[in-house]
């Protein structure tokens, strides 16, 4: 995730957001396409919107530039309501996910365009299109043009385009979409560095978890136009709220149930998918009777042949999939009721003395601290 910060004004209910969403919706003739949407971001963050195609992550973000209108509600960006204010006249800058280049301008004459419209001398834009390339390691690339260049310096120099205008807030289009993976995964990190370095507020969208859980300081897991869940990547992922967000964002195991006890230290629920009931430490209180889906993630599993020691929850089944990733391993588990477990192994040698394989039979096992009730 992106590099923490000593200070997270979201936290702080004293902190005055950069941006906040009040009821904000959009519709397309019968269409909702964002529902009554209210969220802040703050100064320095970078917010990322995550979640499937047609989910309205994109069109929020085009409200916040000004190509799109609201239906309903108020954006606000540094106290000053956008409500009539063009485009150009917001101080926001958007990175697209095509670059949008011109092709017969050198990267430095792409960098220098905006403040040439907007009437800079010369010897102040050729000083900052300097930095801005610098900054994004593509000084040396100044005279070129963007067709003698690869996906992944385009995308540096869109990104030094947008900066040299010093915006609040620079907002990205799926801005790693065209680039292969090993570069994707390099240029994640350079983003979040140079994002730090400049202070600017980054607000992203995305539909890739993993790029959105290792660049943002806070996501916004979204569905049909709703806002899920607002969070660190570490409460989205450890306590995510509900069973869609948990679902979305990683590889989950999820039990239905009811609540037999609710005790001050633990929650003891009865699955019958599984041989037993299992044992759950204490999250939110949760009514005896209650229907609850009870999450574990496939890493915080354990698989064997041996049953699990005493006071931790265990299922018996066989290995009916084999998933090898080199670095880890995917064992699909069949429970005796027929449920298919995922369980996350680290390969930790070359060779393993006795490989667990197809066919075998196993034993499941995780500590109570490891499972989380969901009840939406």
């Amino acid at each position: 995730m992106a590099s923490p910060t000593p200070h997270q004004p979201w936290t702080d209910p004293q902190a005055v957001p950069l941006i906040r969403f009040e009821g904000v919706s959009k519709r397309f003739g019968d269409f909702v396409a964002v529902e009554k949407v209210d969220l802040s971001i703050f100064r320095g963050e970078f917010f990322s919107l995550l979640g499937a195609s047609g989910c309205g992550k994109t069109t929020l973000l085009r409200m916040l530039a000004g190509f799109e209108t609201p239906s309903n509600g108020k954006i606000f960006i540094d106290g000053v309501e956008m409500t009539g204010i063009p485009p150009y006249e917001r101080p926001v800058n958007m990175m697209f996910q095509s670059y949008a280049l011109f092709p017969h301008m050198t990267v430095a004459q792409n960098v220098g365009f905006g403040l040439k419209q907007d009437g800079l001398p010369k010897a102040r834009i050729a000083d900052k299109v300097k930095a801005v390339l610098d900054l994004v390691q593509m000084g040396k690339f100044a005279t070129r043009k963007p067709h003698q260049l690869s996906g992944g310096q385009r995308q540096r120099v869109a990104l030094a385009r947008c900066l040299a205008k010093e915006p609040k807030v620079l907002l990205l289009d799926e801005p790693l979409a065209a680039l292969d993976k090993k570069l994707r995964e390099q240029t994640q990190l350079e983003l979040v560095n140079i994002q730090n370095r400049v202070g600017i507020t980054f607000v992203m969208v995305t539909h890739d978890q993993g790029e959105a859980m290792t660049m943002s300081s806070r996501i916004g897991v979204m569905n049909t136009g709703l806002i899920q869940q607002v969070g660190t990547p570490v409460d989205i992922y450890e306590y995510p709220g509900s069973r869609f967000v948990a679902d979305f964002i990683g590889a989950a195991n999820m039990f239905e149930g009811s609540v037999t006890v609710d005790s001050p230290d633990h929650v003891t629920t009865t699955c019958p998918e599984l041989e037993h009931d299992l044992t759950i430490a204490h999250g939110d209180s949760v009514p005896v009777g209650s229907p609850v889906t009870v999450m574990v993630r496939p890493e915080k599993m354990a698989v064997s042949r041996d049953k699990p020691a005493e006071g931790l929850n265990w299922a018996k089944g066989v290995i009916s999939d084999i998933a090898y990733l080199g670095d880890v391993s995917t064992y699909h588990v069949r429970l005796a009721s027929g449920r298919k477990v995922q369980v996350l192994q680290t390969n930790l040698r070359h060779t393993d003395e006795q490989p667990l394989t197809w066919d075998d039979p196993v034993y499941l096992g995780w500590h109570p601290a490891n499972a989380l009730v969901l009840t939406r």
